[in-house]
């Protein structure tokens, strides 16, 4: 079911680092201390995309991933691309944790 932008607006307040984009598009940048790390955050993302048959758009600028995602058939954004979202930044999250600590 297609979110209204208002729902959108509501969902995003409790993703870290996403945005409306459009009014079509969620979108979120990660950055990573090198190109390779940040590779290898695509190639988790890549897995979650599979497991959820629902695929962002991402582009690779060295060291920052951008990820947009959208449920075309809908028409913008519904509770696959939050709950996929989530799961990106949990990835981004465990990485980020394990280089620090």
């Amino acid at each position: 079911m297609l979110y209204t932008q208002q729902e959108v607006e509501a969902h995003l307040e409790k993703l870290e680092g996403w945005e409306l984009e459009q009014g079509r598009w969620i979108i979120r940048k990660y950055t990573f201390p090198s190109f390779m790390k940040g590779i290898a955050f695509v190639d988790e993302v890549a897995a979650i995309s599979e497991a959820f048959d629902h695929h962002p758009y991402i582009t690779i600028d060295f060291k920052t991933v951008t990820l947009r995602l959208t449920s075309w058939n809908e028409g913008g954004i519904t509770a696959l691309d939050i709950k996929e979202a989530q799961q990106f930044n949990e990835v981004y999250e465990k990485r980020r944790s394990a280089e620090n600590g």
